[in-house]
C-alpha cells in the first residue's frame, strides 16, 4: 500500500465484515510473526490486520530517524485506505509501544488494547542493549546477530528447549538481505530516541491489558507495572518461565487472553 509516498506491505485477512484486530510486530519481525497468534481469530470469524512498520523487512526502508507518531500515523493512514474506522489493537515490544502512542493520539480508533512486553520509557541497561544491537548490525553479519541478541529476548527455559528451532532462525537470518539491517539500526535508534510516553498514558482511555513475562530481562515486568499504574482502566498479566518474546515462548496463554479481552 503507498502510503506517504512510501510502499508498506500490508495483510488484510479473515472475514471482510467481522470485527477488527490489528495486530502490530515487534522490531525484529513481519507480519508472519502472528500467524499462529491471529489463526483462532480468523477462524472466528474476525478481520485482521497486519502490516511491517517502514524500515521493517517488507516495507521500504526510508532515511530516519522516525518517530513513534509517525508508526501511529502511518498506521491509521492504513486504516483509512481500508474504510476501517473502529479496531482492537494488539503489539508486542515495539508494535505495543506504537499501540500506547496511537492510543493516546487517536483514541476514537481503539475499541480496546493488548500491549505485549512493552514500555513507555528506558533505562540505562535497555539502552545499552540495544546500542549492542546496532553494533550487531553495524557488522553485517546475520548469524551473529541472532544469536547476539538472542539471549536478551527469550527466557532461559525457551532456549534450552528450543536450540534447534532458534538455531534454524539464526541460519536464515545469516542470508537476510543487508537492507534489513540497515532498517533495523533506525528502528533501534528510533527506540532509543522517542519510546518516552509515560506522562501521555493517562490519556489512553480504552480497555488496556498488559502482559509482561516473568523473565523479560530486556523490557522487565517493572515497566509493565508502570503502565498498568498510569492507564486507569488496565489489568496487569505477568507469565511465569517467559521472557520477552510471549508471543512465541506463550504463544497458546497470549491468545486465550486476547480472547477473553476483546470479548
Amino acid at each position: 500500500m503507498k502510503i506517504k509516498n512510501m510502499n508498506l506491505f500490508v495483510e488484510d485477512l479473515g472475514d471482510p465484515n467481522g470485527e477488527v484486530i490489528v495486530f502490530l510486530n515487534g522490531v525484529m519481525a513481519s507480519t508472519n510473526s502472528w500467524y499462529s497468534i491471529m489463526k483462532p481469530f480468523i477462524d472466528q470469524g474476525y478481520r485482521i490486520i497486519l502490516h511491517d512498520f517502514k524500515g521493517q523487512l517488507k516495507s521500504d526502508k526510508p532515511k530516519g530517524p522516525y518517530t513513534f507518531l509517525e508508526h501511529a500515523e502511518e498506521t491509521i493512514m492504513i486504516l483509512n485506505e481500508l474504510k476501517i474506522t473502529k479496531a482492537h489493537f494488539v503489539g508486542t515490544s515495539y508494535g505495543g509501544e506504537v499501540a500506547m502512542k496511537l492510543a493516546f493520539s487517536y483514541p476514537e480508533y481503539v475499541k480496546s488494547l493488548v500491549i505485549i512486553d512493552s514500555v513507555s520509557e528506558t533505562d540505562e541497561q535497555m539502552v545499552k542493549e540495544i546500542n549492542h544491537w546496532i553494533e550487531l548490525c553495524e557488522a553485517r553479519d546475520g548469524y551473529a546477530f541472532f544469536w547476539g541478541m538472542a539471549k536478551s529476548i527469550y527466557g532461559p527455559t525457551f532456549m534450552k528447549e528450543n536450540m534447534d528451532f532458534l538455531e534454524k532462525r539464526a541460519q536464515a537470518t545469516r542470508h537476510v538481505d543487508p537492507s534489513y539491517l540497515e532498517g533495523q539500526i533506525t528502528l533501534y535508534k528510533t527506540f532509543n530516541d522517542d519510546v518516552n510516553m509515560t506522562n501521555h498514558l493517562k490519556g489512553i482511555v480504552a480497555h488496556t491489558l498488559i502482559i509482561c513475562g516473568m523473565d523479560d530481562i530486556l523490557k522487565p515486568p517493572k515497566f509493565s507495572e508502570l503502565i498498568h499504574q498510569e492507564i486507569q482502566n488496565s489489568q496487569l498479566v505477568l507469565l511465569e518461565d517467559c521472557g520477552h518474546v510471549a508471543i512465541f515462548e506463550k504463544s497458546k496463554e497470549i491468545i486465550e487472553l486476547i480472547e477473553l479481552w476483546i470479548k
